[in-house]
C-alpha cells in the first residue's frame, strides 16, 4: 500500500514537473527556455527519446533510461535533460564574401542529433549556440573558396563540406550533424542585374546557334534532296534509253525477219506458173500508186518523157527483172566453175 501511494504521489508530481521540464532543444521556435528541472520524487518516469543526467552529491552518477527509474532523495539530483530526437536549427542570415569578392547574404538549416548525453551535458556550455556559431564560421570559410557561379552550381558539395567540418569539431560535444541545407542566397542588386544580363546573352547566343544549325541542316537536306532527284532522273533517263534501244532493235529484227519472209515467199511465188504475170501486175499497181501521189508531197516533180505509158514502164521493169534473173544463174555457174577448177 505504501508503495502504491508513493507511486501515485510520484506520478502526480511528475505530471506537474514535466510541464516545466527544461529541454535543451525544443519546439519549432528553436529556442531554449529555462525553467526548473524535474524534482527527485524517488519514482520517476522518463519519456521515450529523452535522457536525464543524474548527479549524486554534485558528481555525475548515471543517465536515466526511458521508463521507470528510482532515485535516492536528497543525494541524487536531475542535472540535465537531453532530447535524443533529430533537432532542426535555423542558422541566422549572415554575410559572406566569395572568391571573386562578391558579398552574399546566406542562411541555412542545420539537422543534428545528440549521440552522447554525457558529452552534450559536460562537453560544452551551450551546445545550440556552439553548433550555430560553428556552422556560420564554416559557411563563411567554405564560401570564400568558391566563386559566385560555383556557389549556385555546387550547393550540394558546399553542404557536404559544411557537415564534414561541423562533425570534426562536434565529436567532442557528443553531437552528430546529419545534414546542412542552404535556404536562401541573396545577391546584391547590381550583381543580380549583371547575372540576368549574362543569362539573357547566353540565351540569345544559344538561340542564334540553334537557328544557324537549323539553317545549315535545312540547306543540307535541300541539297541532298536535289542530289537524289538528279540521280533518280538520270537513272530514269538511262532506263528509258535502254528500253527505247531495246525496242528499236527488236523492231529492226522484226522488220528484217518480216522482209526476209516476204522475199522468200516472193521468190517461191515467182518460181510457180504465171509468176512473171503476177510480178508484172504488182509492178503496174505500184507504178500507178506512185504516179497518183506525185503531186501530193512535193511541188517539184521529175517525170520521164513517157510517164503516161504504163505498158512501157511495166515492160521496162520486167526487162530489168528478167535480166537480173538471167544473170544470177550465170554468176552461180561461174562460181561453180571456179570452184571446180580450184579443186582440180
Amino acid at each position: 500500500m505504501m508503495l502504491r501511494a508513493l507511486c501515485r504521489t510520484g506520478g502526480g508530481l511528475l505530471q506537474q514537473t514535466q510541464r516545466a521540464a527544461p529541454r535543451l532543444w525544443v519546439t519549432p521556435a528553436q529556442q531554449r527556455w529555462a525553467s526548473s528541472l524535474p524534482m527527485n520524487t524517488v519514482v520517476l518516469f522518463v519519456p521515450q527519446q529523452e535522457a536525464w543526467v543524474v548527479e549524486r552529491m554534485g558528481r555525475f552518477h548515471r543517465i536515466l533510461e526511458p521508463g521507470l527509474n528510482f532515485l535516492i532523495p536528497l543525494l541524487d539530483r536531475i542535472r540535465y535533460v537531453q532530447s535524443l530526437k533529430e533537432i532542426v536549427i535555423n542558422v541566422p542570415e549572415q554575410s559572406a564574401v566569395s572568391l571573386d569578392n562578391v558579398t552574399l547574404q546566406i542562411d541555412g538549416v542545420l539537422y543534428l542529433r545528440i549521440l552522447d548525453p554525457f558529452k552534450a551535458s559536460y562537453g560544452v556550455e551551450d551546445p545550440e549556440y556552439a553548433v550555430t556559431q560553428l556552422a556560420q564560421t564554416t559557411m563563411r570559410s567554405e564560401l570564400g573558396k568558391l566563386t559566385l557561379d560555383k556557389v549556385f552550381r555546387e550547393r550540394e558539395c558546399l553542404n557536404s563540406n559544411i557537415v564534414h567540418s561541423i562533425n570534426q569539431a562536434s565529436d567532442e560535444w557528443g553531437i552528430r550533424c546529419l545534414r546542412y541545407e542552404i535556404k536562401d542566397i541573396h545577391v546584391p542588386p547590381r550583381v543580380k542585374e549583371s547575372m540576368q544580363m549574362q543569362v539573357e546573352a547566353e540565351r540569345k547566343k544559344r538561340a542564334t546557334v540553334l537557328e544557324s544549325e537549323g539553317t545549315r541542316e535545312a540547306a543540307i537536306n535541300v541539297a541532298e534532296g536535289r542530289k537524289q532527284a538528279q540521280i533518280l532522273a538520270s537513272e530514269g533517263q538511262k532506263s528509258e534509253q535502254i528500253n527505247m534501244a531495246s525496242g528499236e532493235a527488236q523492231a529492226i529484227l522484226a522488220k528484217a525477219e518480216a522482209k526476209a519472209k516476204a522475199i522468200s515467199m516472193l521468190s517461191d511465188a515467182l518460181t510457180e506458173q504465171n509468176g512473171d504475170a503476177a510480178a508484172s501486175l504488182s509492178v503496174a499497181e505500184q507504178y500507178v500508186s506512185a504516179f497518183s501521189n506525185l503531186a501530193k508531197k512535193s511541188n517539184t516533180i521529175l517525170l520521164p518523157s513517157d510517164a503516161g505509158n504504163i505498158s512501157g514502164m511495166v515492160t521496162q521493169a520486167m526487162t530489168i527483172y528478167g535480166a537480173l534473173a538471167k544473170s544470177s544463174p550465170k554468176v552461180v555457174e561461174k562460181s561453180d566453175d571456179f570452184g571446180s577448177q580450184s579443186s582440180q
